[in-house]
């Protein structure tokens, strides 16, 4: 281990990204900046504090709940890098949702991403679109957002 990533915050017992109670990650950066965003000051690369993927996972085993990735978008990281938290996360026997603005057919047809993929339970994918803003939805903010289980994709 050694890879570091641009956290925001971490954010424990937060019932909002995913089933459950769960530990979110928000990570920096994020260039879809989509019009409405809820996070916009998750938009700059810079933003946050640098993390190793040691302390990321102090507090996800201090915290003792399933795990989700947000931010910003998290698949704007050091690919490596999130790869090796992602490994350390489902190897401590936690689930693992990932939200991006990405679509999942970019995400699968790119070798950046590609073994990251079975260790997402669920990614929930697409940009946020106000104008398809359904505060209905769970676990979305906009009706093309989409939850998808990549093993089962």
């Amino acid at each position: 281990m050694g890879h570091t990533l641009r956290v925001l915050d971490i954010v424990a017992g937060t019932s909002v990204d995913g089933p459950g109670l769960r530990t979110s990650i928000y990570f920096a950066g994020c260039h879809h900046k989509c019009p409405g965003c809820h996070n916009p000051q998750s938009w700059d690369p810079e933003g946050g504090t640098a993390m190793t993927v040691e302390q990321i996972m102090a507090e996800i085993i201090e915290n003792d709940f399933n795990v989700t990735f947000s931010g910003g978008d998290p698949l704007y990281q050091d690919p490596e890098a999130l790869l090796e938290l992602a490994t350390a996360i489902r190897a401590a026997g936690y689930t693992l949702w990932c939200y991006t603005g990405f679509v999942y057919e970019e995400i699968k047809d790119n070798p950046r991403y590609t073994a990251l993929l079975p260790l997402f339970e669920t990614i929930v994918d697409g940009p946020f679109v106000e104008a398809l803003r359904d505060t209905s939805l769970i676990f979305r903010g906009s009706s093309n957002q989409r939850l998808i289980r990549p093993s089962e994709s």
